[in-house]
């Protein structure tokens, strides 16, 4: 996963905690190495912060352990004060008219019983100032709209802070392909292709933890990053992130993501209550297939019959039967 993730410290593991801690004193103090501090289950860029200097390390080592001390005196629960990670940020991204941006990718899990999951263009996000590693101003550095309205020009600049995935791949062709050596459509063909390894890697690498029941499903935002050298990184995945978008600028780039997760995994789970063969959907419209398979060892032949039920029973169940993971 060094691959794709950047360097990734859970700082509610005591091990990996320590690690982080020693590594960044092994490092000399005009390196100008950057880390990203995130909570876990937060949206909307709350609770995030950087360490930028020596002492802004050295502060949230001291915040660090007076948490370890209040777990110690049982005075806070520990998993609650210190989930979050710290994440080396990545200072040479590829930049869009001087930019940053970073790419929102779907990744939907329809079925856990049998597994079937897909892969969904989203859009692209951009902020409204140049791109300056060292600005102390988050919105220099978080992509995303919640952030971004922060800006006192996100008013003026509101449409050029989104961006369709047809846009972005039309600037790369004409900016880059001759430039970088790029074959044409970069980013619908040899970007799009990495996401969806990257995106079915993860999904095997968690898939023995999910909960196998039919009915159950989740949509996935996956947040991309290219770097200057055009190589892809996963910065993190969210559960329901469409919910989370309501930025008027957003209804054109992606109109219907939470309707066609709600139609396919419908369509899934009655097909599977009848005992249907699953393919084709006629729901999958802009969704691409990429695992459709076993359960929890359970052949996908085997899983049907035992789901499979009479035709009346199967199709009279709603949307109400059906359960994010």
């Amino acid at each position: 996963m060094d691959e794709f993730i950047p360097d990734t410290f859970r700082m509610d593991i005591k091990d990996e905690r320590e690690a982080f801690f020693s590594q960044q004193e092994g490092l000399c103090a005009d390196r100008g190495d950057i880390w990203i501090c995130k909570p876990t289950g937060l949206n909307q860029g709350r609770g995030i912060f950087l360490l930028q200097t020596p002492e802004d390390t050295a502060a949230f080592r001291a915040r660090m352990q007076t948490l370890a001390g209040s777990h110690t005196n049982k005075k806070i629960p520990f998993s609650m004060s210190q989930a979050l990670i710290a994440q080396r940020y990545i200072q040479n991204p590829l930049l869009l008219k001087g930019k940053k941006f970073d790419v929102r990718s779907y990744f939907l899990i329809a079925c856990t019983s049998p597994y079937v999951v897909f892969f969904r263009h989203g859009y692209v996000r951009l902020t409204c100032d140049l791109y300056d590693p060292k600005s102390n101003n988050l919105t220099a550095h978080l992509t995303n709209q919640y952030m971004q309205k922060k800006n006192p020009l996100y008013s003026m600049l509101k449409e050029e802070t989104v961006w369709s995935m047809e846009r972005f791949n039309s600037y790369i062709n004409e900016k880059f392909m001759v430039p970088k050596g790029l074959p044409r459509d970069w980013v619908l063909s040899v970007f799009t292709r990495r996401m969806q390894q990257i995106m079915t890697h993860c999904f095997l690498a968690v898939k023995s933890k999910l909960e196998c029941k039919l009915g159950y499903f989740d949509l996935i935002g996956c947040d991309f990053l290219i770097d200057e050298d055009f190589k892809v990184w996963l910065l993190e995945m969210n559960c329901n992130p469409a919910l989370h978008t309501n930025c008027e600028v957003l209804k054109e780039v992606v109109p219907s993501t939470v309707t066609e997760t709600l139609d396919l995994a419908v369509e899934i789970y009655n097909k599977c209550r009848c005992g249907l063969k699953l393919l084709p959907l006629s729901s999958q419209k802009d969704f691409v297939l990429l695992h459709c398979g076993e359960t929890a060892g359970v052949p996908l032949t085997k899983q049907r019959s035992r789901t499979a039920g009479p035709l009346r029973t199967a199709c009279s169940k709603s949307r109400s039967s059906i359960k994010k993971l």
